[in-house]
């Protein structure tokens, strides 16, 4: 079967993203004149690495009649996207491909490759990656010799488990996530009492680390200021893990950074 022919953006399909991740995966590696829209989270730089090359693209909210009245040859969604949206606007003829969010580096690394193909780019997907793998070689020659537990925790106790893009970071770096022992998949949420008694080495803590609200308050608790004082607490960079795209080489790097302050 022949590849179709597109007649907008030389020759090259156009795309509407409705998926924050999907956003992510597309600015990096499309063309701009590839993109007719992605969510206004790929705008807000507290969640968006490219926030910057997203307030020039056109902002969707995500409905089915934006899509419709972009006419892109394909729309690019998270597989926990809206079911009807997506259904809506599958019903209408138009192509949709959907993307699970990755949890772990291999999975990240499949879904650039697949949307760099997508987009007609393969070549920028084999570039991220190498960006990628140079940024965990060099995670590993900083971490070489260095062990640890650390607890990846996030507002309300949310804990992450064994099945996650951050565990697959935290090993990288050279540690090992105690959460791991109490929940085998995506996470789960825990008591103050069961962190104090898992005794990891470090806190892996994403976002600020400060009180701001009552579902961080718990992340300066006097039992957790006592047992892990700042020299030994991580700071995540939420912007540049929450998608697993190409700003996971600059997610490693600000990990090692922080890594390397740490008392051995």
């Amino acid at each position: 079967m022949s590849a179709p022919s597109y007649a907008s953006a030389g020759g090259r399909p156009t795309f509407i993203s409705i998926n924050a991740c999907t956003d992510q995966l597309l600015i990096a590696l499309a063309d701009p004149d590839q993109i007719l829209g992605v969510t206004r989270y790929a705008r807000d730089p507290e969640q968006s690495p490219l926030a910057e090359q997203a307030a020039r693209l056109p902002a969707v909210s995500g409905t089915a009649e934006e899509v419709l009245a972009g006419q892109p040859d394909i729309v690019l969604a998270g597989r926990f996207t809206r079911r009807a949206t997506r259904e809506f606007i599958r019903a209408r003829g138009f192509r949709i491909v959907e993307y699970d969010a990755a949890r772990s580096l291999d999975e990240a690394k499949r879904n650039i490759t697949e949307v760099a193909r997508l987009v007609g780019h393969p070549e920028r997907g084999e570039a991220a990656l190498q960006t990628i793998d140079l940024a965990i070689a060099r995670a590993r020659a900083a971490s070489a010799g260095r062990t640890g537990t650390v607890l990846p925790l996030q507002r309300r106790g949310w804990i992450s488990g064994q099945d996650t893009l951050t565990t697959s970071l935290v090993e990288a770096i050279g540690l090992r996530n105690a959460g791991a022992v109490l929940s085998r998949g995506l996470g789960r949420q825990v008591s103050l009492e069961q962190i104090v008694a898992l005794r990891p080495d470090y806190l892996l803590l994403s976002g600020s680390g400060r009180a701001e609200d009552q579902g961080s308050a718990l992340l300066q608790h006097p039992a957790l200021a006592a047992l892990y004082p700042p020299e030994k607490r991580i700071a995540m960079p939420d912007r540049l893990v929450f998608c697993g795209g190409p700003s996971l080489a600059g997610a490693i790097d600000a990990l090692v950074a922080e890594v390397a302050r740490l008392p051995r």
